[in-house]
């Protein structure tokens, strides 16, 4: 039996103004064969522990600059210490609850990362959110043939309702008429998977208005000379 436990959540409200308010965490989590710890800003992730490369790992986009937390994975080895600890205790208490839980279903949105161009690589985001207890399957698809090479997943990064986000991401060259889908499963959608569809379809440059301009100058010019020639006609029969 998996039991995934979550030892504690700290929440720092870091302004009283209503207008202005925000919130720092902290999160852990373990199970049998798994284990979390991350903190967050306004339930965006802000960096988490690797436990197999035994290292702190800053997640926040680039523009923000180098930022790093000193510390940070002792102190989530140290709070999955204790989660594994526990876990007994909670295995023997939980094995005595009904295994009937409320279940959240989730919704999922594809879209690109980069505005597209035909040739060149982007990353497609698959977000899946709003879902409970967290644990889903996503899968990609390319014309409809499965694809793994390219893919990612996020960890499960929790939200004020108590449900779960999560993002997988796909490396992909865009070609015109290409097909991609994100397929999700989980308990709550009772068999029936989830499928969001996104083709590339970049609108080429319009030759329209060129061509319009370029007749327009020629028949411009056209006009100029003809009215030369009539000009200078007129003249020499004076």
């Amino acid at each position: 039996m998996e039991l995934y436990i979550i030892i504690f959540t700290l929440t720092i409200v870091l302004s009283t103004s209503a207008e202005s308010e925000h919130e720092a965490f902290e999160y852990a989590a373990c199970s049998d064969i798994e284990e979390e710890y991350y903190i967050g800003y306004d339930e965006e992730e802000v960096g988490h522990v690797d436990f197999k490369q035994k290292r702190g790992v800053p997640t926040l986009p680039d523009f923000v600059g180098n930022i790093t937390f000193p510390g940070i994975y002792a102190i989530g080895a140290d709070a999955i210490v204790g989660c594994k600890r526990d876990l007994p205790r909670f295995i023997d208490t939980f094995k005595s609850l009904p295994l009937e839980i409320d279940l959240d279903a989730p919704q999922t949105s594809i879209y690109p990362k980069d505005d597209v161009q035909l040739g060149v690589q982007n990353t497609l985001i698959c977000h899946v959110t709003g879902f409970y207890p967290p644990s889903v399957n996503i899968s990609w698809t390319k014309n409809n043939v499965n694809v793994t090479e390219g893919m990612s997943l996020s960890q499960y990064r929790p939200r004020t309702d108590n449900s779960f986000n999560i993002f997988s991401t796909l490396k992909f060259t865009p070609a015109e008429g290409d097909i991609y889908s994100c397929t999700v499963n989980h308990k709550a959608l009772q068999g029936q998977p989830q499928t969001k569809i996104w083709d590339v379809d970049v609108a080429l440059p319009s030759v329209g208005p060129a061509v319009f301009c370029g007749v327009g100058v020629t028949l411009g010019l056209l006009g100029v000379a003809v009215g030369t020639f009539f000009l200078i006609k007129g003249h020499n029969c004076n």
